[in-house]
């Protein structure tokens, strides 16, 4: 689903206790407070604090979340009650947002300063995406689409347990409040959910019913008589597709078989999701060398036309940026997240005018003509340049090893996993000789090409690919001192210690694991014909990697609950869209990170481990359709026309 460009907020803070959204002609807040009105209308008009006491998670659904009082008010009442859920997922809808140093301004006098400034911190780029922050160690998640509302009900995937109705007056805002946007809360209402809005409006209150909620009116707040209070009450409960359901386990206990960046970084997501992790690595700890050459680049993508994959890999480098950052800055990674750039062989006039059509925020992708990329880089370059300003560089074993730090996981390496095993309501992993390694209710395969074996071959089209890097000391004659990272054909990484790595070539079906003379001078020529110094033939690469990528033809990852083939080959209802195929029970997948593992993995991991644990995606619905297991037979089925 191709997204509008994002159009920031424009506020009048004339008076600083209203301010009013221009292009509306309402105010965001009445005179009398925002979070006296946050807390009357939509805490208390939702049962808030006590209905998500002692709960594991409690999801929060809002429209309209303008200057963002009515997080910070729940925050500030889900930090302050000790009986308080484990974890609370906010989630809010804003098709104009407020540029940082608007929001700053909303804030300036917060009577929650040390809220504010941690929201005010993390405030991403406005880009049409949907954003994650954290807070409280992760404990409290706000999820924030930007875009129109009809968009964000359907791209949003969860189950909420209050709604919060808070867009500008029905009679300026009508799209806010139509019964497409109400109806659409009934199909993500868990049971014995809320809503509540300080709007009375027949429409509202008629689309409400209409959506299954039972309606009633109850004081309001200041100057307001009434207000609308609902409880989710339907005749018949709507249940998800397949492919959208929580698949709920008693345990918490999970196993992940690959330690990589896919295992790695699906462990960490999961023991922050609240599960104990066992991960099974079949390889032995890189050497010293080894590690500290096993290097990779993260960065966005810009498409003209913004597509499915522009819209993934803006999506997931946004995510990678800010979680590689806290790496390097809090656990001590080797790298750097001070940008990157990707020469193009367009004209700079053309990058601009890509840049202007898609309203890109300029944190995010800045078109550089030649003469400045050449000073950002630190060579003279002969192209135009996307700038991503949160990109960079990073040591893969380095990050995989921060990753899986945390106290519950478990890492057993040198331990091949050859076969699975249904047994009840839980897994089996056995090895070679049939001998049971271990059991839980839930297994993520992260092993790459492993995956289809474990899984029994699926008619999945992917492929092995092979990719050597080189690498170059810090002493070679003539070695360009390079400032960021350089990407285009081939890429080219500036390390620490002066040397530097470039590469890498891509070798489909090639399994020969030797570093190779004549794949070292296939870098070297890229490496010259990208930095503009063309010596490459008085180069003499120290030392080589080789390393195989699991490729899907579509060129995007594998991420979901695995497809139940059994069921999927016995006639299925309709599989035309990967969220109807039936799935296997605590069976899981992400894999197929291609050559952007680095850029990938991080959100990839996010949103499986909220598909895990029944929490909200943070990912856009026609996304996570672009990277489910069961896109391929869905292809097969609507090629086939037989779609029921």
């Amino acid at each position: 689903m191709k997204r509008e460009p994002i159009v920031p907020a424009r506020i009048d803070f004339d008076d600083a206790a209203a301010p009013r959204a221009v292009d509306f002609g309402d105010v965001y807040h009445p005179r009398d407070g925002a979070l006296g009105q946050a807390r009357h209308v939509f805490l208390a008009g939702n049962g808030l604090p006590q209905r998500w006491q002692h709960r594991k998670r409690f999801a929060i659904l809002e429209t309209g979340f303008g200057l963002g009082n009515n997080f910070l008010a729940t925050w500030a009442a889900w930090r302050s009650d000790p009986a308080r859920s484990a974890r609370l997922h906010f989630v809010s809808i804003e098709k104009h947002p407020p540029r940082r140093e608007d929001l700053a301004r909303a804030h300036a006098a917060s009577p929650l300063p040390q809220l504010a400034a941690s929201l005010l911190a993390q405030w991403p780029p406005l880009a049409p995406n949907l954003h994650r922050l954290t807070f409280d160690g992760g404990r409290v998640e706000l999820l924030l689409f930007f875009g129109d509302v009809h968009h964000g009900v359907r791209e949003i995937v969860g189950r909420f347990d209050a709604f919060f109705l808070d867009g500008f007056a029905p009679a300026l805002n009508p799209r806010m409040w139509d019964a497409h946007v109400l109806d659409a809360l009934g199909r993500q209402a868990a049971s014995e959910s809320t809503a509540a809005t300080w709007s009375v409006a027949r429409e509202v209150r008629d689309g409400l019913s209409a959506a299954g909620f039972a309606v009633e009116r109850a004081p309001g707040f200041a100057g307001k008589r009434e207000m609308t209070v609902a409880r989710y009450a339907p005749r018949f409960a709507r249940e998800p597709p397949p492919g959208r359901r929580w698949q709920p386990t008693a345990a918490n206990d999970a196993l992940v078989i690959g330690g990589g960046l896919a295992g790695s970084s699906i462990a960490a997501a999961l023991v922050d999701a609240g599960f104990a992790c066992t991960v099974f690595d079949r390889r032995a700890e890189p050497s010293p060398e080894a590690a500290m050459r096993l290097v990779g680049i993260f960065h966005g993508v810009v498409h003209g036309h913004d597509g499915t994959h522009a819209r993934f890999g803006r999506a997931a480098a946004l995510h990678a940026g800010r979680e590689i950052a806290g790496a390097i800055a809090m656990n001590g990674v080797p790298g750097s997240a001070a940008g990157l750039l990707r020469l193009s062989d367009e004209s700079f006039e053309s990058l601009c005018t890509t840049a202007a059509r898609l309203s890109l925020p300029p944190e995010y992708a800045r078109p550089v003509d030649a003469r400045e990329a050449s000073s950002l880089a630190g060579v003279s370059l002969d192209r135009p340049a996307w700038l991503f300003g949160r990109g960079g560089w990073v040591q893969t074993a380095a990050l995989c090893r921060a990753w899986m730090s945390r106290q519950s996981i478990r890492l057993r390496r040198g331990v091949e996993v050859a076969a699975l095993r249904r047994e009840g309501d839980q897994w089996a992993l056995l090895d070679e000789d049939g001998r049971l390694l271990e059991r839980a209710p839930i297994v993520v395969l992260a092993g790459a090409a492993d995956t289809l074996r474990l899984i029994g071959a699926p008619d999945w089209p992917a492929q092995r690919v092979r990719g050597q890097t080189s690498w170059l000391a810090a002493d070679t004659p003539g070695l360009p001192a390079l400032r960021l990272p350089l990407a285009g054909a081939g890429y080219a990484v500036p390390l620490a210690d002066g040397s530097l790595l470039c590469g890498a070539t891509s070798q489909p079906g090639d399994l020969d694991p030797c570093v190779r003379e004549k794949d070292h001078r296939f870098n070297l020529q890229r490496l010259g014909a990208l930095t503009g110094c063309f010596e490459p033939s008085h180069w003499m690469p120290q030392a080589g990697l080789v390393g195989w990528r699991w490729v899907a033809a579509d060129r995007l990852p594998v991420v979901g609950p695995v497809p139940d083939l059994a069921a999927t080959a016995a006639g299925s209802p309709r599989i035309d869209q990967p969220r109807f195929a039936p799935r296997q029970q605590g069976l899981f997948v992400l894999s197929a990170l291609a050559s952007r593992g680095i850029s990938w993995a991080p959100l990839a991991a996010r949103v499986l481990a909220a598909q895990i644990a029944g929490a909200p995606w943070p990912l856009e619905a026609s996304l996570s359709d672009a990277i489910d297991p069961a896109r391929f037979d869905a292809r097969r089925a609507r090629r086939r026309g037989t779609a029921g």
